[in-house]
């Protein structure tokens, strides 16, 4: 115990103070108020999330809707895994993802496919890399490549993981495509978020998405992923357990002045159903109808402001992105659900994803069935970072750049 009660009851006591400047009990009426707004979000005269049907939000009782016949009788989803990024005495920065595709039912062949992915990074002006192709492992179940990170002045670890990550996911996912019958769930967002912020986090980042041919080649993966699974009629979905997103509630707050950090907790306060006495009601999922976006990151590869060398085959607007978003109240989660409106332009269509999704999250108290099960594929744990590292070392000559964290945090897990 590094507090000792007294400075806990004195911090508690600061909170108190913090806490009494801020009064949450109108927070729900301007949510109400906020949410009118988005029937439809303009912006200087331009839309920028307009709904895709009636603007109303609703709910559904959760042991009912858990019961409920999916509208597609098999499910797909797929996750990829990293090591994180870590730095080698070498000047080496380097990530490895592996991603894995599920089945419900389950197949188990499937479920042994791998794509594996090692992005290096090195400053080192002597070192010339080549492209490296894809090669086979485990008996073919396997592909694996080395991706040759562009050079940074900060931000290595950035670079490798989102690299590393998003080609290992979109890759796997272009390669299964053809397995896929009803519906591939993708955790996490549709396009690749985490490579798309690199235009808003800085300069230098923002210059490799307009300038370097890797980033840019995962961005037309993602692209081409979505053209597959139109051309197939077979839909894709993205199941977004924890979204960092602030577009929305970054424009109501030019509006309104809305006091929300972001939208996940924008859409918590519009959602929730307090009883009589303000405890939350438990009964039933709540969830607003489907959105079409122009905002953020969702314009960057659905609008097509971010120029991809990629020759789109299907209509601007299908590549568009569109969302609702589902609460449970019983672990007080907001989950954000992305589909193309290729797909969701369809009412039909769109109406059997969100029954389908909704009787994922009641029943699995959480994400989609397959998506679970893809996770488990893909995670890879912490025993397994471990030796990975240890033999990427002896193959390097070299060891891991250790911090003082490092020994701090090893001697905390020993007593665990």
């Amino acid at each position: 115990m590094t507090l000792d009660p007294v400075h806990v009851d004195g911090i508690a006591q600061l909170a108190g103070r913090v806490g009494r400047t801020v009064d949450d009990r109108d927070h729900g009426e301007a949510a109400a108020a906020a949410w009118e707004l988005l029937d439809p979000l303009y912006d200087d005269g331009e839309t920028l999330l307009e709904p895709l049907g009636e603007h109303r939000r609703r709910k559904v009782a959760i042991e009912d809707v858990a019961l409920t016949e999916s509208p597609f009788p098999t499910q797909h989803g797929l996750d990829a895994g990293t090591i994180n990024p870590t730095t080698f005495k070498n000047g080496l920065v380097l990530d490895v993802a592996q991603a894995a595709m599920a089945a419900d039912p389950s197949d188990v062949d499937l479920h042994r496919g791998r794509t594996i992915v090692m992005t290096a990074h090195t400053n080192d002006r002597t070192a010339a890399p080549g492209e490296e192709g894809w090669r086979g492992g485990d008996r073919g179940y396997a592909r694996r490549r080395v991706l040759h990170a562009p050079r940074v002045d900060r931000y290595e670890q950035t670079v490798v993981h989102a690299l590393a990550l998003y080609l290992a996911e979109s890759e796997h996912a272009l390669a299964q495509a053809e397995v896929v019958d009803d519906l591939l769930v993708l955790d996490g967002p549709l396009y690749p978020t985490g490579l798309l912020k690199w235009g808003e986090r800085d300069p230098e980042l923002r210059r490799l998405l307009t300038d370097e041919k890797q980033p840019r080649d995962v961005l037309a993966n993602y692209l081409e992923l979505v053209e597959t699974f139109v051309g197939r009629g077979v839909p894709l979905v993205g199941f977004v357990k924890n979204s960092a997103s602030k577009a929305i509630t970054r424009v109501l707050r030019e509006k309104t002045g809305a006091p929300w950090v972001d939208d996940e907790a924008f859409f918590r306060r519009v959602l929730e159903r307090p009883d009589g006495d303000g405890e939350p009601r438990t009964d039933a999922l709540t969830f607003t109808g489907w959105f079409r976006s122009r905002l953020g990151t969702d314009a960057a590869l659905g609008c097509g402001e971010l120029d991809v060398p990629h020759d789109r085959t299907l209509d601007p607007a299908a590549y568009e992105v569109t969302f609702f978003v589902v609460y449970d109240p019983r672990d007080d989660l907001v989950y954000r659900i992305e589909a193309p409106y290729a797909f969701t332009r369809d009412p039909d269509l769109r109406s059997d994803l969100t029954t389908h999704l909704l009787s994922e999250v009641a029943g699995e108290r959480g994400p989609p069935l397959a998506v679970g099960k893809a996770d488990e594929l893909a995670r890879i744990d912490r025993q397994g970072k471990r030796t990975l590292r240890r033999r990427i070392e002896r193959e390097f000559d070299t060891d891991r750049q250790r911090s003082y964290d490092d020994k701090r945090w090893a001697a905390i897990e020993g007593m665990l």
